[in-house]
């Protein structure tokens, strides 16, 4: 709901910060006070075409900014709107706010976020439906009234039913396209596929091979050096000839040295055995070596075989994939292809066979759901213009229209192939006769003004367990009634909100109505005055949110001059409304 709005530099409005109940709202106040100004503020901030004739006088932008308190419903179609863009929406309000500059720029923002016209527009469509202004009114939307039917009819299980099926001969269908290729594309298609397992399964890959061929090229490439530094540290040890000591010469001749110190000193003992640990390891190191040294492989043969198997794997993960991995999955994704292009006659036929079971069924699920759609219109077009005549539009007529477009490959119905998407085979339309002896229209056609307005609240009288906007504003509603009738209008626009309506699961919605009526103003939950003031030779729009006493004023004004009998028919107007609200 709107649970707040501040306007600033709009027209005649120098500043106005408003309030709102949760209920039904009325403003009344004299004609030209500016009462329509607001509504087209509003206008504005859902994205409604904005001009530069808005701007007040004197001054270079006009601002318009809303709080709305997001319902379930509205967090369920803005939200997705909201993540698209990355606007984060944390707790259950939305501030929507709307500049116009002089110059003709404009800024539309949401939660502080700077967003597009569109995106503006379509988070709009969910907030606030104004009864007056076609743009913002989502029952003039033909798109929307299959929905309005099937909430109505509680069809939405068996409309789910049919989309179901819908989903999946779409899916079949795909399946098929991609199966029916053109037969030389297939051909070429398949010699490629061919090749590409061919190649990979020659190649008879394995995971971890590569690692080990370089490792096995790095030890057979350096063969030649590896022998002579294992052979030099070998002559280290042992001496290079007859003449040369090596390293074990020398220790041993240490250990002999230690061996006869001991005979003297018995506290070298452990030198001793260090001495003859060390000459040990020393032989030890020097035969590791000289085995080591001999037992280099020089294999030329063998390191250009892994040069040309390195090569081979480097020139597939050009073509296939970064690693072994990824080539052999290609191999086999390609396998797989080649075995569905092969088999593919054989599988279009099963596709082709599923896909006729899905229309008849589809067909059969489809038609059910319309001829509950008829009869659930029909029930609607007897409550709503029951509707009607509560409102002094006794002739008026509504009437729903179902028409059927044709597809050649869509379900056979009646003889006939008809179109059918995720809502079914029917294009729903409302239909409206505002006046005895002129044919149904399509409501999107008809004219606006009071009229207008109360055939709308008609439909939200009755639709109003299907409507999930949450305010709704009527402008004009009591243009062409007298008083009787208005009582009427008051209180079926008061039973739209949640003041009135307790039933679970029902949307309730805020209604804000500007009103000339006394009859309407009573059934207010608020009651705003809007007035004009001049100040410092500028007139300004004010709005006062008004008390009980200064109620009774006002609809004592509204009835005719205020005096001791108009406000004592004013008290009582609003001592009975009292009293139908209790029932």
């Amino acid at each position: 709901m709107l649970a707040e709005i501040d306007i600033t530099n709009f027209a005649i409005i120098e500043h106005l910060h408003l309030q709102l109940h949760r209920g039904f709202n009325v403003m009344t106040g004299e004609t030209g006070a500016g009462k329509s100004i607001i509504i087209d503020a509003v206008g504005m901030l859902l994205g409604g075409r904005a001009q530069s004739e808005f701007v007040r006088a004197d001054t270079d932008k006009a601002r318009v900014e809303g709080t709305f308190a997001l319902s379930n419903s509205a967090r369920e179609n803005i939200v997705p709107i909201l993540d698209e863009i990355g606007i984060e929406h944390e707790d259950e309000a939305l501030i929507v706010t709307r500049e116009i500059h002089r110059e003709g720029r404009n800024t539309c923002r949401v939660n502080g976020r700077t967003v597009t016209m569109h995106t503006l527009q379509r988070i709009g469509e969910f907030l606030i439906d104004i009864h007056g202004q076609s743009e913002h009114l989502s029952l003039l939307r033909v798109r929307e009234h299959v929905d309005f039917l099937d909430r109505y009819g509680n069809l939405w299980e068996q409309r789910a039913r049919v989309a179901e099926k819908v989903k999946t001969l779409r899916a079949v269908r795909n399946e098929i396209k991609a199966l029916m290729l053109d037969a030389r594309e297939a051909a070429r298609r398949v010699d490629r596929l061919t090749y590409v397992v061919e190649e990979i399964g020659d190649a008879n890959l394995k995971i971890g091979e590569e690692e080990a061929l370089k490792q096995e090229r790095e030890l057979l490439g350096n063969a030649e050096l590896r022998a002579n530094l294992a052979d030099h540290a070998y002559r280290s040890l042992y001496g290079a000839g007859e003449d040369e000591k090596g390293a074990i010469d020398l220790l041993n001749e240490a250990l002999q040295a230690v061996t006869g110190l001991e005979k003297y000193d018995a506290s070298v003992k452990s030198a001793r055995e260090e001495a003859e640990s060390a000459a040990a390891q020393a032989d030890d190191l020097a035969r590791s070596l000289r085995a080591y040294r001999d037992g280099v492989e020089h294999n030329p043969a063998r390191l250009a075989q892994i040069d040309e198997r390195v090569d081979l794997i480097f020139r597939l993960k050009r073509k296939y994939g970064d690693t072994i991995e990824e080539i052999i999955k290609y191999g086999e994704n390609a396998a797989a292809e080649l075995a569905t292009i092969s088999h593919s006659e054989e599988r279009t036929k099963e596709l082709q066979q599923q896909e006729a079971r899905l229309l008849k069924e589809i067909a059969a699920r489809a038609s059910e759901l319309s001829r509950a759609r008829r009869d659930a219109g029909e029930h609607l077009s007897r409550e709503i213009e029951m509707q009607l005549q509560d409102l002094g539009m006794a002739k008026a007529k509504f009437g729903v229209a179902l028409e059927r477009a044709d597809d050649a490959d869509g379900p056979e119905i009646d003889g006939r192939r008809v179109a059918v998407d995720a809502t079914g085979i029917d294009r729903a339309e409302f239909l409206v006769s505002p006046n005895p002896g002129e044919p149904l229209k399509p409501l999107a056609k008809i004219a606006s003004g009071g009229e207008t307005s109360r055939l709308m609240l008609a439909m939200k009288s009755v639709l109003a367990v299907a409507d999930n906007t949450p305010t709704l504003i009527f402008d004009e509603i009591d243009q062409g009634i007298g008083g009787r009738t208005g009582g009427i209008v008051g209180n079926k626009l008061w039973a739209l909100t949640p003041t009135a309506r307790q039933v679970a699961n029902t949307p309730q919605h805020q209604v804000i109505c500007i009103t000339h009526l006394p009859q309407i103003a009573a059934f207010g939950d608020a009651h705003f005055k809007i007035h004009k003031e001049i100040v410092g030779e500028r007139t300004i729009t004010k709005i006062d949110d008004l008390d009980n006493a200064a109620r009774v004023e006002e609809i004592a004004n509204m009835l005719g001059t205020a005096t001791a009998t108009t406000r004592q028919n004013a008290e009582e107007l609003l001592s009975e409304v009292k009293k139908q609200k209790k029932t």
